[in-house]
């Protein structure tokens, strides 16, 4: 056997295992990780979007999650490009996706999401909507939006539910709440942006109470099997070096409130999947969710990629070559996580999938910045 046949069976061996979470099988451990498009003009998902996430599932993807989605609440968003997730439009929309996904034989969850303080003033979809937060402070540390009062939690709280109820009741296979990358519910986690003084605010346990009520509200909405995954990262959007947890100890006092509430699985953000989390041991940040709660849970960044991930990936020309992928293989050999999430590799290719497991890696497309100026 070949050395390129014997790491495609490697690969095929490791990466094509089914995984059960609650009551969905999906049916490998690759997933597409959600990534921000804006080709849904009035926020209404069409067939361009639905071709989109069809592609990568008949390429290979075992679990989609979608971009971000908002939530039914007026500052949710600030981009009336980026879909809802409330509506009969935008979810009659989102019904296409999901049976187009599933006839290609893939499974898929809404990422939902709530934007907080990263938006500006006067955005759209709803621009006479205040901007909100936690307590009225950016992830920068000045003033930014108002600190939301506890009808405004509520709000949002249920916001969240219901969309989780329209999932389910549309197709869709789980969910994702984004609780990262400095917005809404992560800026209640952060010490840096969630300054409140009630029971909201404080030490980390009471940081987590409002993302921990929309979990559990969620859980209520959905039968008990529907999946709900959770998204955290240390890093903020424009904050690479931020950090919720210092310690291992920090992390678990974030996490085990979620995974009571009824988190399925967190979905643990990072730029470089092969970076320790912490001293003393070679456990990403995924790895250390897992040891820390025994949930199940999916990592990212840079798979596949010769460079990381920052911004200037997505700038006008930039290219970046392709990589292997050997390091990821014994990490999910040892099952340190469960599934591993592709974002720019399956932009620029929506055949990635089987091309590693079939070992045609002399063909896979590199990714480049022009790319996401189309939906392919």
């Amino acid at each position: 056997m070949s050395a390129s046949s014997a790491a495609a069976d490697r690969a095929a061996q490791i990466l094509s295992r089914p995984f059960t979470l609650g009551g969905l099988t999906v049916p490998n451990r690759v997933a597409m990780a959600p990534m921000t498009r804006q080709f849904s003009p009035g926020g209404v998902p069409g067939d361009d979007v639905a071709r989109y996430y069809a592609r990568r599932a008949a390429g290979g993807v075992g679990l989609i999650v979608t971009e971000g989605t908002y939530v039914g609440h007026d500052a949710a968003g600030d981009s009336d490009r980026v879909p809802r997730f409330h509506g009969e439009d935008a979810l009659t929309g989102w019904k296409n996706v999901v049976e187009e996904v599933h006839r290609a034989g893939g499974r898929i969850m809404p990422q939902l999401w709530h934007v907080g303080v990263t938006r500006a003033e006067g955005s759209g979809p709803f621009p006479e909507a205040p901007t909100v937060g936690p307590s009225g402070i950016g992830l920068d540390g000045d003033p930014a939006g108002r600190a939301m009062t506890q009808d405004d939690l509520d709000a949002v709280i249920a916001a969240f539910a219901d969309a989780a109820a329209a999932a389910e009741r549309t197709g869709f296979d789980g969910i994702e709440l984004h609780g990262a990358h400095g917005y809404l519910i992560d800026e209640f986690l952060w010490e840096r942006t969630n300054r409140r003084t009630d029971g909201y605010g404080g030490d980390p346990v009471a940081r987590t109470r409002f993302a921990a009520e929309i979990v559990a509200a969620c859980r209520k909405a959905v039968s008990p099997g529907f999946p709900i995954v959770f998204r955290t990262s240390q890093w903020k959007a424009n904050n690479y070096d931020a950090r919720l947890a210092a310690t291992p100890q920090e992390l678990e006092a974030v996490l085990a409130p979620l995974a009571d509430a009824g988190v399925d699985a967190f979905h643990s953000s990072t730029r470089r999947y092969w970076v320790p989390e912490f001293e003393d041991s070679d456990l990403n940040l995924a790895g250390w969710t897992k040891k820390l709660t025994g949930k199940a849970t999916i990592s990212v960044g840079s798979v596949g990629l010769d460079k990381q991930f920052d911004p200037s990936s997505f700038q006008g020309g930039t290219r970046i070559g392709v990589a292997g992928i050997e390091k990821l293989l014994d990490r999910l050999e040892r099952d340190e996580f469960d599934l591993i999430a592709i974002g720019r590799a399956l932009i620029a290719d929506p055949e990635w999938v089987r091309k590693v497991l079939s070992g045609d890696t002399e063909a896979l497309i590199p990714f480049n910045a022009d790319q996401l100026q189309n939906l392919h």
